[in-house]
């Protein structure tokens, strides 16, 4: 594989550094590295392959070097202003925001499920939602091959999706301080409550979820629905999820294919006590299945517990894995 000069812009929050960390680990071929940031935290180091690095500050001169990829987990408002700066000089950019993800000139890529989305990009990919990216990995497999009609998304998400803000109004919680980011306490709580409301009554985290899925398998006639909950876990999402298929199934074929889906591991023996948590995800870049089990107050239907590290899968590995196709398929 060709080494090729990274760009990453928001290197120093928490998707950023586990950037770092992923392309460390899957030895992905750098030549150049270079690391943006806020003036906030621009002149602080950063360790990668043993190397010091020092963060710069972004600005609109930074991208006019020599550089093919450029990982972006900034925020929207960044992204907004500089992926197409990064884009006009013939940089790829993957961002991680929610800004260009429904935008039909933008594709929406989780490699296990739609790779071949990459090549329509025009110097812009968007990264999935994390919950959206743990859902589609397995329901993947089961659309291929049973035809999906329905899906309702139930989801139990990390404070971690929030960032450090929303860690440390769990941690403050449990230490019996107030909270100073989420509407009510969430230690020893779950809200219902994930981004703000939307007049339709669901929040933008739903909508994100539902969107996002029909986008990924340019399917805009599915049914989708979900409700997406808070809960007091530092790291990794799981998510119930109920499928109604078009197609009949046998539940041993069902599971076949879900241990044969690229990415999934799936853990489901009840008389076990089998099952996956967010212990067995945190640090992980697989999706965990189980409680596999009929739906039967439909005729085929199905449901699923889905659980991955929100972090890793659900951002900084996916985007990783965006990269590595890009350069596999030559496309920088």
């Amino acid at each position: 594989m060709k080494k090729v000069n990274v760009a990453i812009v928001g290197a120093t929050g928490m998707v950023g550094r586990t950037f770092l960390k992923v392309l460390e680990e899957r030895k992905f071929p750098i030549n150049q590295l270079y690391l943006f940031s806020s003036a906030k935290s621009a002149g602080s180091t950063v360790v990668f392959n043993g190397k010091e690095y020092v963060v710069e500050e972004l600005n609109k001169d930074v991208f006019d070097r020599d550089i093919q990829i450029a990982l972006f987990s900034a925020g929207g408002e960044i992204s907004s202003i500089y992926a197409p700066i990064a884009a006009s000089k013939g940089i790829v950019v993957i961002d991680n925001s929610s800004y260009w993800r429904m935008d039909e000139n933008v594709p929406l890529v989780v490699p296990e499920v739609n790779p071949q989305d990459i090549k329509k990009h025009k110097g812009i990919i968007a990264n999935p939602n994390c919950s959206t990216i743990q859902a589609v990995v397995p329901l993947k497999a089961l659309h291929e091959k049973y035809k999906i009609k329905r899906i309702v998304y139930s989801t139990y998400q990390a404070v971690s999706g929030s960032g450090v803000r929303g860690i440390k109004d769990l941690e403050d919680g449990v230490d019996g301080k107030p909270n100073s980011f989420y509407p009510h306490p969430i230690a020893y709580n779950c809200l219902p409550h994930i981004d703000v409301f939307e007049d339709n009554g669901y929040t933008k985290e739903e909508l994100k979820m539902i969107n996002e899925t029909k986008k990924i398998f340019n399917d805009f006639d599915m049914k989708v629905t979900a409700t997406t909950v808070r809960v007091p876990v530092k790291n990794s999402h799981s998510e119930s999820i109920n499928i109604e298929f078009e197609n009949p199934f046998e539940l041993s074929d069902l599971v076949n294919t879900l241990e044969n889906m690229n990415g999934v591991i799936v853990m489901d023996n009840p008389k076990e006590n089998k099952y996956p948590t967010t212990v067995d995800s945190t640090g992980r870049d697989e999706v965990f299945v189980g409680r596999i089990r009929r739906d039967f107050s439909v005729d085929s239907g199905v449901n699923i517990w889905v659980v991955a590290d929100n972090i890793r899968k659900g951002a900084a590995t996916n985007t990783v894995q965006i990269a590595e196709l890009l350069v596999a398929c030559d496309l920088v």
